[in-house]
């Protein structure tokens, strides 16, 4: 995929169909999203069926409850899911990064909100040619399958996080979480120096973490006076030594937790 067209992408305003088309075998998420193991043979019937959408931040994709006429696969960009109380309050529960799924075969209403944090490119599909290749196609049911189990192994993961560890140790494992997304979609092992852009500003940072702002920045000065990261500008961080970084979250290398 060019800069070029990449950069006709990203700087799509409104929650609209998006005319700029990639091809299949150009998309960045080509081997991590739902169609992942499609053959070659099977791309032109993706193709004709898709379509784009360009969300700004702050826009809504879809509200809890609201019927969706599609499914997609976040191309580029970050958005938060977020669930409505009776008495108004909202809670997020979980993140959308790039090769996340949005919506549910057989299902047409929104489980949750979904709202974008920065600009994102949805690639869509209309529901029922994308049930009908379901169908057609075992290996894409068995992809979504998969998907979904490791969203099941993730909100687990959260529940963890949110019950059980510190707050310094929730700071460094949201950090570890966003680097680890980063380093799978550029086919990479997470290691060494690395630099990460936060899909969070602070504030939703300490709503998705459960803590409070102040306390927020308290542990990011905290981390970065103990040379476990390094700021630049207001999203990114840069990690000298991810390793350390893993160990400040509770963590094995592998991500699992330390007990």
């Amino acid at each position: 995929m060019s800069a070029q067209t990449l950069t006709q992408i990203k700087s799509s305003g409104r929650p609209a169909d998006v005319p700029v088309k990639l091809r299949c075998e150009d998309c960045p998420i080509r081997y991590r999203a739902v169609c992942a193991d499609c053959e070659d043979a099977e791309l032109p019937r993706l193709e004709e069926i898709k379509f784009y959408r360009s969300y700004e931040p702050g826009q809504a994709i879809v509200w809890g409850g609201d019927h969706m006429d599609f499914v997609a696969s976040v191309v580029t960009g970050v958005a938060t899911l977020t669930q409505t109380l009776e008495d108004g309050r909202t809670q997020m529960v979980g993140l959308l990064l790039p090769s996340d799924f949005l919506g549910r075969p057989g299902r047409d209403k929104a489980a949750y909100n979904a709202v974008a944090t920065t600009k994102v490119v949805l690639c869509c599909f209309r529901r029922k040619p994308f049930n009908d290749m379901l169908r057609d196609m075992p290996h894409l049911s068995h992809r979504l399958l998969e998907m979904t189990l490791d969203e099941l192994d993730a909100a687990r993961e959260w529940m963890l996080l949110l019950g059980r560890k510190t707050a310094r140790e929730k700071i460094a494992s949201f950090i570890a979480i966003v680097a680890r997304r980063e380093a799978a979609l550029e086919k990479r092992h997470p290691g060494g120096r690395m630099q990460v852009e936060l899909p969070l500003t602070r504030e939703a940072m300490a709503d998705y973490l459960g803590l409070t702002l102040e306390t927020v920045s308290r542990q990011v000065s905290a981390l970065k006076r103990g040379g476990i990261i390094e700021l630049v500008g207001k999203r990114n961080v840069v990690l000298p030594d991810f390793d350390r970084l893993v160990e400040e979250s509770g963590d094995d290398s592998d991500g699992g937790w330390i007990s």
